[in-house]
């Protein structure tokens, strides 16, 4: 019965929208029904997932000596129009405040698309020596931007939550430098500690962040074939310093303008990432490090069989993990079995708990395993130390099913001829091509591929040959759709 009303959940993979839709609902992550187009409610469940991905982040951040702060969302129009390929690259996305109450303000305020234009002006307050340097600052917050294509939960709204960075060095090489470091954090939680692998890319020119000398991403795969930018970071060189004369001494007492980046963990579409990257026909399953809970106790009540023991022996085994600072749940509720299996199952536990008379008869738990979905009998001795040691094992095969099917996902092409087959033969896919550069070439491909788009060159391994559009010479790129 149980696993008959588990699988009512649609295919993933055949009608992945669908899916997404059903799991954000029933499993309590977020609301919709806000009524502000592009805006979603963060249920409790979702809000204390988004919180434990934000602390991983954080924590990561601050081991590499990045320090918190926190701007005001609202921006100055004067700001915001002070570096002019930036501006032309958000304006028509900006939610504008124009009155104060009933009085017009003296001038329009943004509300944040992302913060340069605001943080920039106090840097320059802040800092007048190259031995102050370098900074390294980061903000978790909101930032809001009127999107115009369709909006769809945690993938793309008009609100959404992110961490920035914003670091300033003496030299260019340090912010180089910098941007690798953001690739290595990335990795180290994105992959490391969610599971999530990720393409790490280069923006052709034409696509590169307003402002940016070089942009660099973090693509992710997701069920329907697409791909969902999870994370930028930007060399930005002196081009923000210099507009918002940021200025600093240099060894010899001469005025310089000091280079910066800007790193972008985009936390909304990393939760979403995380649901759709390794949830299955049963909901979603989540890493152990961000699972609300945990573990989830429940009671097997028999007939001829004191219920008040068997609740006695869950409470005891609750208190000890509960102790070793697992977040657990020990549900007592009138539910049947069957029905704390489904409700537990589509949120993502990792681990359930099973305690019957068989368990308390024989001093053993019945350990099963969401991602793997196996039971297996545990001596309750043995208990903290199988949790400690298959935690991570949880992790590896959720991290290792993810990176099988981003591998098996990326095709190479060589020619115009090749690529076109191998897209009407399968499109939902990565191509991997050569490519000119051109935005003349990427617009053609994406007029007559139905949107597939340049997502720009890998960070190893780059070669070169004819861009399969127009046979100009080319380096290696990736085509895909994306969100």
């Amino acid at each position: 019965m149980t696993e008959a009303v588990e699988a009512a959940l649609p295919d993933k993979y055949s009608n992945m929208s669908e899916w997404y839709s059903e799991i954000l609902e029933r499993a309590e992550i977020i609301d919709i029904r806000y009524g502000v187009k592009g805006f979603i409610v963060y249920r409790p469940f979702g809000m204390m997932i988004m919180k434990n991905i934000i602390k991983l982040y954080e924590e990561e951040l601050e081991k590499t000596g990045h320090k918190p702060f926190l701007f005001p969302v609202v921006i100055p129009e004067k700001n915001l129009r002070m570096e002019k390929e930036h501006i032309k690259g958000f304006e028509g996305e900006v939610f504008w405040v124009e009155k104060g109450g009933f009085t017009p303000l003296e001038e329009r305020l943004a509300l944040r698309p992302t913060s340069e234009t605001a943080i920039y002006p106090l840097y320059a307050l802040w800092f007048s020596s190259y031995k102050e340097l370098p900074f390294k600052g980061y903000q978790t917050c909101a930032v809001y931007r009127y999107e115009t294509k369709a909006t769809r939960p945690l993938l793309r709204g008009r609100e959404f939550l992110w961490i920035e960075t914003h670091n300033v060095y003496y030299t260019e090489e340090e912010a180089r430098q910098q941007t690798i470091e953001d690739a290595e954090i990335f990795y180290r939680v994105t992959t490391e500690k969610l599971g999530i692998p990720f393409l790490h890319i280069k923006r052709e020119e034409f696509d590169k962040f307003p402002g940016a000398v070089d942009t660099y991403a973090f693509d992710t795969l997701l069920p329907d074939g697409r791909v969902l930018q999870i994370g930028t970071t930007h060399y930005l060189g002196t081009n923000f310093t210099r507009v918002f004369n940021v200025v600093v001494h240099d060894e010899e007492g001469n005025l310089v303008n000091p280079h910066s980046t800007c790193y972008g963990i985009g936390l909304s579409r990393i939760l979403a990432a995380i649901l759709l990257v390794h949830g299955d026909e049963y909901g979603a399953i989540l890493p152990f490090e961000i699972a609300p809970i945990q573990i989830v106790i429940i009671p097997i009540y028999k007939t001829g069989f004191s219920n008040e023991e068997i609740d006695k022996y869950c409470i005891m085994v609750k208190e000890r993990l509960v102790k070793e600072g697992y977040r657990v749940v020990f549900d007592d509720s009138e539910k049947t079995p069957g029905e704390k299996y489904y409700y537990y199952d589509l949120r993502g536990v990792p681990f359930r708990i099973e305690v019957g008379p068989r368990e308390v008869q024989t001093n053993k738990v019945t350990i099963f395993r969401r991602d793997i979905r196996r039971r297996e009998a545990v001596a309750l001795e043995n208990l903290i130390k199988y949790i400690e040691d298959t935690k991570s094992k949880v992790l590896e095969t959720l991290r290792k099913r993810a990176e099988e099917r981003l591998n098996e996902n990326i095709i190479e092409v060589r020619s115009r001829d090749e690529l076109i087959e191998a897209y009407r033969r399968g499109g939902r896919r990565i191509f991997k091509i050569f490519f000119c550069g051109r935005k003349e070439c990427a617009d053609e491909i994406k007029s007559e591929l139905d949107g597939l788009e340049t997502r720009g060159m890998p960070l190893k391994d780059v070669e070169e040959g004819p861009c399969v559009w127009c046979g100009e010479p080319g380096h290696t790129c990736y085509l895909a759709k994306a969100y």
